[in-house]
């Protein structure tokens, strides 16, 4: 059956009347949610379309109703009644919601793995990139400075941040004491934060799709007057914190990249190290003596330091 022609087999009506169609998907959630929903009503025609955008949702921001009847042997009026029929006012709507969503972390994009590593080495290096021009009017070093001469430290981190945090506070450790990761696995984080001071900093990593308290965190660190760094991807605001430092997690595939994360904590860590490097080294060698002490690591030629 032709493109042209396949729109007549998404409806059946009886001479005279107008074509009626299977109950409509829930006009809620995202466009994979609504499609998986409601699939099972979708006419064959409808459901070309559908496996066709369920492959390609990365590329729903950009692509038009008729590239996707084009690609996926359908009518574009397939196409827009599969739209409407999941909720949508049109493919403009479509590519609204897709930008939306990628922005705030979802992890839409196609449903098979793409050999071409290519465009994923160009966007990591270009948040990389990013990463080291929001560095270079000093904020690296200021943050450092905070966190060197603090009395206490804590890294917060939630969801997705809290790994990013985990290898930031597991760094820390290392050359300065007192620094704790909150919250504790099945903890909340009121009791960590409780007590802290002026004197004391809280870096608080904050990378896109945040819990909703994520800001209640902020606002209560602030009222106490206790330094923030807020570590995060660019939708990570808040004016109250001391220092804001800003790392892109934008990657091609369906899923954020925390490679240029994990390069900033190892600057982060070496710049805090800079700050008091006769006190620090001496913390290295003190932890990395516990090391063999305690037979905790495998020993190998040339691998003794700091890294963890």
């Amino acid at each position: 059956m032709s493109a042209s022609t396949s729109a007549d087999a998404d409806a059946v009506a009886e001479p005279g009347q107008v074509p009626t169609y299977a109950a409509a998907a829930p006009a809620e959630g995202g466009i994979r949610d609504r499609i998986d929903s409601g699939y099972g009503a979708l006419s064959p025609q409808e459901q070309r379309a559908a496996d066709f955008i369920l492959d390609h949702l990365d590329d729903l921001a950009v692509v038009t109703a008729t590239e996707i009847a084009e690609q996926s042997g359908v009518s574009k009026a397939t196409v827009s009644r599969l739209f409407r029929r999941l909720g949508f006012t049109d493919a403009q709507e479509v590519r609204e919601q897709a930008r939306a969503a990628r922005g705030r972390g979802v992890p839409v994009g196609p449903t098979t793995a793409s050999g071409d590593l290519a465009p994923h080495a160009a966007s990591e290096q270009r948040n990389l990139q990013r990463m080291l021009d929001g560095l270079a009017d000093g904020r690296l070093a200021d943050a450092a400075r905070l966190v060197a001469d603090a009395q206490r430290v804590v890294v917060v981190g939630f969801r997705n941040s809290y790994p990013v945090a985990m290898h930031l506070r597991q760094q820390l450790v290392q050359v300065r004491d007192d620094v704790r990761l909150a919250p504790q696995p099945g903890q909340s984080v009121g009791e960590e934060l409780v007590g802290l001071s002026p004197r004391d900093v809280v870096v608080l990593v904050g990378f896109r799709r945040r819990p909703a308290g994520f800001s209640g965190v902020v606002r209560s660190l602030a009222e106490r007057g206790v330094p923030v760094v807020l570590v995060g991807d660019a939708s990570a605001r808040a004016a109250e914190v001391a220092v804001r430092l800003e790392c892109p997690v934008d990657s091609p595939s369906p899923f954020d990249s925390y490679a240029a994360a994990m390069s900033l904590v190892a600057l982060f860590a070496a710049a805090v190290l800079a700050e008091h490097p006769r006190t620090g080294r001496t913390r290295v060698g003190d932890v990395t003596g516990l090391y063999a002490d305690l037979a905790e690591l495998e020993q190998r030629p040339g691998t003794e330091g700091a890294g963890a």
